[in-house]
Formats: C-alpha cells, sequence, structure tokens
C-alpha cells in the first residue's frame, strides 16, 4: 500500500472538482465519500444530487476563513491531500475497509489524532476500486495548525501495518534515502514529449554517468556541460562553487525558458556537498614497492581494488563508503565493456544506485582505492581482453553479493533489494563474458594423468566442495588454469585454497568457473620466492633510512617451469 502526501495546496474546491470529476481519462467511477471527520454533518455530493462541491468545500474550509479573519497572515496552502492505492495482486477492499484505513492514516499523520476532537476536517473519497484520496484542511478547529512533521514517515509505518493486518501485500519500510517520485505533470510532459524518461530521471541517470569521470565538482559540471547538459552553478562572491541546477535540453516551461532542477531534488546523494565529498577526496602516495608484480591494467587494478570491500573492515562508514564507489566502479564498466554487455550492465548499475545510500554517513576517504580504480577504467583508451573482463565482472558479482548481505545486516531492506537486482544482472554479462574464455581454455586441456593429479590438489586444498568442483562442466578449464599457473612456478593447492577464502563456494552456482578467474588473476603475479623477498625486505629497509634514492630494486629469481604430470602422485 502506498499513501503519497502531495505538496500543500491552496483550493479545496478545485481538488474535490476533480477528485469528483470524469477524471484525465474518463477513469473516475462512482466517486462518493467513505470517510471523514466526526462532525462531517453534511450530504454526499456523489450520492445526494442537492448537495454540491462548493458547499463541501465551504465546510471544509470553514477553520481556515475563521482564523484568516482573526489573524493578519493568511493561510493559503492550506489543503493536505494524500492518495491511497493498494497493489494490483491485492484483493479488492470494501468501503467500511477503506474508510478504517483512511482513519488510521489521518491519525498518524497528526491530522486527526487519537481522542482530539479539534482536529482538522477531513474526507476521503473513493472513485475506483483500488485507491482512495484523503483531502483535510489544515487548520484545526482550535485555530491551531496542526502538528506534520514526519507525516511521512508516520502514514509509512501506519501502511506497513495496514497491509499486515489487511493481508495486502508488504512493502518495506521507508529510510528517507529514497528519490522523488515523478509527479503526474511529469510523467504527462514525458509521455506528451515522447520521452522514455521524465527529466529528472534523465538527469540522475547522466550524473551518475559522469561521476567517474570527475576528480572534483567543477569537472563535473564541465562533463555534464560538454554532454549537452544545461548546467546553472550557483557561486558566492569568491566565486565559490555553492551548488547547482541542472537541466535536460528541450525541456522548457510555458515561457520557452530551459528549466531546471537542483542536484538534491533529483537524488538525495547528489546534492553539491555530497558529490564534493565522494569526488575530492585524496590518494596517498604509494610506496615504490607498493606495485610490485602487480597488473598494470586498469582492468586489474579494479580487481584488485575490489577486495578492499570485505577486507580491512573497519567500520560502517567505511563499508558505505566502499558501496558508493563499487557503483561508480560498476557504472565506469558498464560504459566502456563490449557493446554485446552493456544493456545487462547499464541495468545493474541503475538498479545498484538505490544501494548506494543509506543512512549511514559514508567516510569517503577510505574508498579512494576503488574510487580510483573507476577513474581509471572510465578513461582508459582500450577494451580490456575476454580474460581480465571475465576476472572483473565475476569480482563485481561477488562484491556485490558482499554489499547485498552486509545492507541485510543493517536491516537496509531497500538498499539490499536493490543490490540483489544488480547481482542478477551482473552475473548474467558475467556469465557471457566468461563463456570464450571457458571455451578456449577447455580446448587445451591437461593430459588425464595430470589433470587426475590436479584433482588430487583440489580434493586436498577444499575437501568439502571437491566433488561439485570436480563435477562442473567447466573443470577442465580450471585444470588448464591450474597447470599454467604451476607452470609459472605457483603451486595449485595454494592457489585454490587462497582462492576459496577470498569468495566462498557454498553458495556458488559453478564453483569451478568461480575458481578459474580468481586463480586467472591471482597467478598472473610472479610466485613467491623466499630467497627474492628477503632481498626486497632489505632493500625497504635502507629506502626508509636513507631515502629513496638508495632504493635499488632486486629482481625476483622465476622458478623453473614445472609439470603437474611430472609430480608424483598422492
Amino acid at each position: 500500500m502506498i499513501a503519497a502526501i502531495k505538496p500543500a495546496g491552496a483550493n479545496t474546491r478545485g481538488l474535490l472538482a476533480y477528485l469528483y470529476g470524469p477524471g484525465r481519462h474518463d477513469e473516475h467511477t462512482d466517486p462518493h465519500i467513505v470517510a471523514g471527520f466526526a462532525m462531517l454533518g453534511m450530504s454526499d455530493p456523489g450520492r445526494d444530487q442537492d448537495a454540491t462541491l462548493t458547499q463541501l468545500a465551504r465546510h471544509l474550509d470553514e477553520p481556515v476563513h475563521l482564523r484568516n479573519s482573526e489573524f493578519g497572515k493568511k493561510v493559503t496552502d492550506h489543503v493536505w491531500h494524500c492518495p491511497v492505492r493498494t497493489a494490483p495482486e491485492d484483493r479488492q477492499l470494501s468501503d467500511a475497509e477503506w474508510a478504517d484505513i483512511a482513519q488510521r492514516i489521518v491519525e498518524a499523520a497528526g491530522i486527526a489524532p487519537p481522542g482530539d476532537d479539534l482536529g482538522c476536517r477531513w474526507i476521503a473519497v473513493r472513485h475506483a476500486d483500488d485507491h482512495i484520496h484523503i483531502l483535510a484542511t489544515t487548520v484545526r478547529e482550535d485555530g491551531r495548525r496542526p502538528k506534520l512533521h514526519d507525516s511521512g514517515i508516520h502514514v509509512g509505518d501506519a501502511c506497513r501495518q495496514i497491509e499486515t493486518d489487511y493481508g495486502l501485500r508488504q512493502l518495506k519500510k521507508g529510510d528517507r534515502t529514497a528519490g522523488r517520485r515523478p509527479t503526474q505533470a511529469e510523467m504527462h510532459k514525458a509521455e506528451r514529449l515522447g520521452w522514455e524518461q521524465t527529466s529528472r530521471a534523465w538527469l540522475q541517470d547522466r550524473i551518475r554517468s559522469a561521476v567517474p569521470h570527475a576528480s572534483n565538482a567543477e569537472e563535473l559540471l564541465a562533463y555534464l556541460q560538454a554532454d549537452g547538459i544545461a548546467v546553472k552553478p550557483r557561486r558566492g562572491p569568491s566565486g565559490d562553487l555553492l551548488g547547482y541546477a541542472v537541466g535536460r535540453p528541450g525541456d522548457l516551461n510555458k515561457d520557452g525558458e530551459q528549466i531546471f532542477h537542483p542536484g538534491g531534488k533529483i537524488a538525495p546523494d547528489l546534492t553539491l556537498p555530497k558529490l564534493k565529498a565522494r569526488l575530492e577526496t585524496t590518494t596517498p602516495e604509494e610506496h615504490p614497492t607498493a606495485r610490485r608484480g602487480r597488473p598494470t591494467t586498469p582492468w586489474h587494478r579494479a580487481t584488485d581494488a575490489l577486495d578492499t570491500l570485505h577486507t580491512d573492515v573497519v567500520d560502517d562508514t567505511h563499508n558505505q563508503a566502499r558501496i558508493t564507489a563499487l557503483g561508480e566502479l560498476i557504472e565506469a564498466t558498464a560504459q566502456t565493456a563490449p557493446v554485446h554487455l552493456r544493456v545487462e550492465l547499464r541495468v545493474a548499475s541503475k538498479a545498484f544506485a538505490r544501494a548506494q545510500r543509506s543512512q549511514i554517513r559514508a567516510e569517503n576517504q577510505a574508498a579512494r582505492t576503488l574510487r580510483q580504480a573507476a577513474r581509471d577504467i572510465a578513461h582508459t583508451a582500450t577494451g580490456p581482453d575476454d580474460s581480465a573482463l571475465a576476472t572483473l565482472l565475476a569480482a563485481l558479482v561477488w562484491a556485490t553479493i558482499v554489499a547485498a548481505r552486509w545492507h541485510e545486516a543493517k536491516n537496509h531492506a531497500h538498499q539490499a533489494e536493490a543490490a540483489r537486482q544488480a547481482v542478477h544482472h551482473l552475473q548474467t554479462a558475467a556469465d557471457h563474458a566468461l563463456a570464450p574464455v571457458v571455451d578456449s581454455l577447455a580446448a587445451r586441456q591437461p593430459s588425464d594423468q595430470a589433470r587426475r593429479t590436479l584433482a588430487h590438489d583440489v580434493r586436498a586444498a577444499v575437501p568439502e566442495h571437491a566433488d561439485r568442483i570436480l563435477t562442473d562442466p567447466a573443470w577442465p578449464a580450471l585444470a588448464t588454469v591450474l597447470a599454467d599457473a604451476e607452470a609459472g612456478g605457483h603451486k595449485p593447492r595454494q592457489l585454490l585454497k587462497e582462492a576459496a577464502a577470498r569468495r566462498e563456494l557454498t553458495t556458488a552456482r559453478q564453483p569451478a568457473r568461480v575458481l578459474i578467474t580468481r586463480i586467472q588473476h591471482t597467478s598472473r603475479n610472479p610466485a613467491p620466492n623466499p630467497r627474492a623477498e628477503a632481498a626486497r625486505l632489505r632493500t625497504t629497509t635502507q629506502a626508509y633510512t636513507t631515502g629513496p634514492a638508495a632504493y635499488v630494486a632486486q629482481p625476483a629469481a622465476t622458478p623453473a617451469p614445472s609439470n603437474p604430470a611430472n609430480r608424483p602422485r598422492l
């Protein structure tokens, strides 16, 4: 059940004319009052031909006119309007049931508190099977204005209880992080102009697409302007940026002037302060040895960065920051991925936007690594190879699953659901990306003897998952990956243990495919060599002692290639 409180109005008679009229598309049938304030005391214009809408409006407005005649400052925003609608799959409610629902909603909103005989005047009009409209005038019988602060939250809570009591579809509790719903006027305008989205929804998509490309707010506005979006910055006397508004090309008012929407009216997390906090995080200097042996492409660096989402967790503010940056990485990947994957990835990015914000304040400095990875991908001129893309998408799937679980643990119902929707689309894209990689690896699988040896490694490293891995259709491809890694000096058992530790396999649909991407990524690094590592640590100590000029990199020794078929069987 959705109860959508509308902005305050000033014309009681005009709203009644709509409620009792035919509707914009002749959809109103049998309009009539199902409930009202205790002293309504007049006939229903929908049932009595002698009763008029003007009489009903005057009756509802009496406390307003009385207050205006006694006080110098007139009340003009006195019309409270709240449509209440059930879900399409819900049963049809009777007039008596709607009357009870209307009473509970006006009580929750503060329009007519329970036991208060001096509350506001109100009525509930039904003109369709699935909804009612509650109209109230917000001046009490004693001349005071009602206390309507947080009325939307209280009405939402009442609706959740009504759903339980009446066996209706259960919606999730609101948390004040949702974007504004499009108004009827916005939807009608989009339909009239042939637009698939309202202006605010269209602008939200464009701003989110631009975020990975910018390192500060000024760059973001410049990027939007270059993309053909009308930008109106608000600056102080010093020239500092204080706010901004954006407009969709062709979205004009009746005078032919561009309509602008402030960022905060587009989405709660697109205000200038929140965008600046996300974009203008500082990147720490990296020690010269930090990148030693690590892949250098943006795609592999992004995969490495995703590990920070579920490691080194300090507190919830860091988790929220990393989830926000994860959304930027998904968006950047959607923009640069091959064409056949972009539709699924863009849908995933759009779905995940709701998971990027919650009531927990994000400590954005904690997400600088992820955010830099998103910028690197957004700015790269070349696309990834098949293996790197499949590995990144698999990592995005797991990171989004982790985000969904964290939101669920924090009772962030809307965010958890958004993350789960994103997982579905990311998984589809990841499956498509991995298919050619698996086929290529399976085509050059190792010998039967080598596969038997590697199967022993699987049973020794991950015994609880061995049967599922070895019966997975992708096992021949995984055997190729393990054989390649061993030829490069890695130990298959160690790689399997590390991969299983980073991504639990119990919930994996196809564990062999999960291990393929993780082990391919890990085995790109040189195999550990104790002698070279000791030498590197000694030179690192000298660098800290004598300064950067004293640093001399020590090349790592390359182990001799091995073949799993030549190892003794256990």
